[in-house]
């Protein structure tokens, strides 16, 4: 008898892989029309970011409202919102499954950074101000920090979801993602490809450790389906 493939059932583990492949091709080609200052994609960025810049002369109530719904793509509060996910294995005795779960949540950070030094691209510079960060800017940190935040969760819970309860997962997890990449336009530190990259790390990344890990749903990583949640 042949042992089952690591990472779960092959459709799952074919199906993320190719995710993985098309994932990897959005960072490269954005991160080389960055390097190649490709008319096409600065144009756009520049006009984007333009038009969704919300002003340095924004309300403080406004700004306080950008920042808090921004915070989401940050590594302490992923580490924070998992905190009882990963104690809450531990106890059940899911190693295998909290090792690909915090390697996921932690590492996309160093992986972000890293690809930032490779590509050197500077922050939006605004003529009434911006934020001036010395940091770099593609990809966004903070959308590959949300997207790899929703990504693991959705696989995480996948096989204890009812599936009425899936798609709404999915659509919530979405508006997430979505809502945190235009905090950092709003906020005039990121361009649209700088997000877009992020999102495609972020998903990328998490399929990929939960592909070789085993932790997508059926793998010997993932939580058993012995435990479904009512819709």
């Amino acid at each position: 008898m042949t042992s089952p493939p690591i990472g779960g059932p092959q459709p799952a583990r074919g199906r993320a892989l190719v995710a993985v492949a098309a994932c990897t091709l959005v960072v490269a080609l954005l991160g080389l029309g960055v390097l190649l200052d490709f008319a096409p994609q600065l144009d756009l960025d520049g006009a984007v970011s333009e038009r969704l810049y919300a002003g340095d002369d924004r309300a403080p109530a406004l700004d306080g409202l950008l920042e808090t719904l921004t915070a989401a793509g940050l590594t302490v509060v992923r580490a924070l919102l998992f905190a009882p996910v990963l104690v809450w294995l531990l106890v059940r005795g899911a190693y295998r499954t909290a090792t690909w779960v915090l390697a996921a949540i932690l590492l996309v950070a160093p992986l972000t950074t890293l690809l930032k030094e490779l590509f050197g691209r500077v922050r939006p510079d605004f003529d009434l101000g911006g934020a001036r960060y010395e940091s770099l800017s593609y990809p966004s940190g903070h959308s590959s920090g949300i997207a790899t935040l929703v990504v693991v969760a959705l696989v995480l819970a996948w096989p204890v979801l009812a599936p009425r309860a899936r798609g709404a997962a999915v659509a919530l997890g979405g508006a997430l993602v979505v809502l945190v990449g235009l905090t950092r336009m709003w906020l005039g530190v990121h361009f649209l490809s700088d997000v877009l990259g992020g999102w495609a790390l972020g998903i990328g990344w998490s399929l990929l450790v939960a592909t070789v890990a085993g932790g997508l749903p059926g793998g010997r990583a993932a939580l058993p389906r012995s435990e479904p949640v009512r819709a």
